[in-house]
């Protein structure tokens, strides 16, 4: 797929750095080309500690939900969590559940069922709760655009409390101006309320969670330690979540992981064993591509009450047996997902035209859990925004995965009168409709797509420019300071250009990892160095073939020599295998040159 690769130039905020902070020349431009040109953001982002996170009164509406809660527990009213089925809801109901158990209180969670409920708070649930004896709701991750199912809780004489970060929806008024629409319940806690004063708008869930579960706390006098061994879990969420990794977000999965590396949570223990990961240091990497799939594999294929009951039981045994349960789960996922994905693309093949710059699929066998991952993978093939609808109980249902420059859910509010029911972001939105409309919303939406051949060309933005003479483990460990990477703060990105290729091989049981050798000169002495990319094998055989042809490809690939130039961006790692450590490349992107 063609690319473009451009330098980031932020001069001046380097400069602006520069002037203030005495830290390395290269973490200081890491630090420019992230917008972090504010000299205190610049320090939170480097040193901020758990003791720097902002005061969680600061948020509204905080004071009465802690309030709500404490008069509940001093009363021994009935408590209910009412989380979600994802891996932030998951978490953030863990969270609230040890900190309830940890304030002596009467409660219990609940969390629907994708599949039967949905998302969010559902009307007769509400009312099943009320007959159970609940008298307060504690929603976590979920609860602001439960207008309808407050207003039932209210009626029962229920007290609401409501912790969520998604967005804040919008309604027409009188004079037509969309202003926010807010349940009626006893407290809203969600940041993202334009009348809310907090500092920071990018909490997940879980953090949210923990903000409250810190205030709860101190307004019981229980002891900071008990709030800290909740940042593991919040730690786990605000990764998977995919929130900016950036101010009290960063502090929370850097904290986290510290606290992950030396749990003592069974269930956590377990996951790592059944995953392969106990001997390992955990890093952001693992916490978003398989500690955090096993968890949502539950909500997506059974029920999410298995991944709560693993990390709050206390039992060995059962969370072993749990644990193995999730890591099957997953597996099963992932290869549902693979073939759901194959079988897209191959249709794709024929059925998408040229012109369409929207995606609109319908396959009724897709399990309806996956259709949004099987979207964002349909969406990193071609680069254009993808809904992929399946079959549902009363009408096809789906997901959308969107490109930056084009709001997928403005759009579809556009088309609105094509469809049933709706909700999303600019990057991602879910929706449900009749079959029939299917092909129309398709037509409309490509009528309506304002992107140009030129904005669907994935930009890949390169940090700088960086000979292979400077790599070694100090350079490394300067780059590895700014982790935790992720969304808001992505791993660094050097390129180097005519870097000679001399050998290839393909990696893996199913040979689809390519490893690759360049020769470089340094000081008249010829060095070598291996790189390895994990997704970019089909673009590089494309490319060879049609520069070279398929016969020296072949070859190349059967004797494991070639001799070619290449422009790669890269990232810079060390590479551990049988006690031998090496500096090594990861290739995000590669470009042969011609003959």
């Amino acid at each position: 797929m063609k690319e473009n690769w451009i330098l980031i130039n932020k001069k001046e905020s380097f400069l602006k750095l520069s002037n203030s902070l005495k830290e390395n020349p290269l973490v200081l431009r890491l630090l420019a080309n992230r917008g972090l040109e504010d000299i205190n953001l610049a320090k939170r982002f480097l040193y901020g500690t758990v003791k720097d996170m902002y005061d969680g009164y600061l948020m509204k509406d905080m004071k009465e939900g802690v309030s709500i809660i404490k008069n509940a527990i001093m009363n021994n009213k009935k408590i209910i969590i009412y989380g979600d089925y994802d891996c932030d809801g998951v978490n953030s109901t863990t969270i609230l559940y040890k900190a309830l158990k940890k304030a002596g209180a009467n409660y219990s969670y609940y969390i629907p069922n994708r599949e039967e409920e949905g998302y969010g708070m559902h009307s007769g649930r509400i009312r099943k709760l009320k007959e159970e004896g609940y008298d307060v709701i504690l929603t976590c991750d979920n609860g602001i655009s439960a207008l309808e199912q407050v207003e039932i809780a209210k009626e029962l004489n229920m007290e609401v409390v409501i912790t969520d970060h998604h967005d804040i929806p919008k309604r027409e008024n009188e004079d037509g101006e969309l202003v926010e629409s807010i349940p009626k319940a006893d407290a809203v806690i969600n940041p993202k309320r334009s009348d809310c004063n907090y500092p920071f708008k990018m909490l997940c869930g879980a953090g949210i969670a923990l903000k409250f579960s810190k205030c709860l706390f101190d307004e019981l006098n229980i002891e900071e330690e008990a709030v800290l061994d909740l940042f593991q879990f919040a730690a786990i969420a605000t990764v998977c979540d995919v929130v900016d990794l950036v101010d009290e977000n960063r502090i929370i999965v850097k904290k986290g992981l510290e606290l992950l590396n030396n749990t003592k949570n069974p269930g956590i223990l377990e996951l790592k064993k059944a995953t392969a990961l106990f001997d390992k240091k955990l890093e952001e990497y693992h916490l978003g591509f398989v500690i955090g799939p096993c968890i949502n594999a539950t909500g997506r294929l059974e029920t999410a009450d298995l991944s709560v009951e693993l990390l709050i039981t206390e039992d060995e045994k059962r969370a072993k047996a749990l644990a193995n349960q999730l890591s099957e789960l997953n597996t099963i996922r992932q290869d549902l997902t693979k073939e759901s994905t194959e079988r897209v693309l191959k249709r794709l093949e024929t059925e998408l035209k040229k012109d369409e710059k929207v995606i609109v699929v319908y396959d009724m066998n897709i399990h309806e859990s996956i259709a949004g991952i099987v979207a964002g993978r349909i969406k990193e093939k071609y680069n254009l925004p993808c809904i992929v609808l399946t079959k549902a109980k009363e009408m096809p249902k789906g997901s959308a995965r969107s490109i930056e420059g084009y709001n997928i859910t403005a759009e579809l509010s556009k088309c609105k009168e094509l469809i049933e029911k709706f909700g999303g972001h600019p990057m991602a939105a879910g929706l449900s409709l009749k079959e029939e409309n299917i092909d129309v919303l398709r037509k409309k939406l490509n009528e309506n797509c304002h992107l140009t051949d030129e904005d669907v060309v994935p930009i890949v933005k390169i940090d700088l420019p960086l000979s292979l003479n400077y790599l070694d483990e100090g350079l490394i460990k300067v780059v590895e300071e700014l982790r935790p990477f992720g969304k808001g703060n992505p791993s660094p990105l050097f390129a180097v250009k005519d870097l000679r290729v001399e050998r290839i091989w393909l990696l893996g049981k199913e040979k689809n990892f390519l490893k690759l050798r360049f020769s470089f000169y340094s000081n008249e002495r010829k060095l070598y160095i291996d790189g390895v990319t994990f997704d970019k094998l089909e673009d590089f055989r494309e490319s060879f073939i049609n520069i070279y042809g398929e016969d020296k490809y072949l070859e190349a690939t059967e004797t494991s020599f070639l001799n070619v130039k290449a422009d790669v961006i890269y990232y810079p790692s060390i590479n551990e295998f049988k006690g031998n450590r090496t500096v090594q490349m990861n290739i995000k992107n590669i470009r042969l040159k011609g003959i």
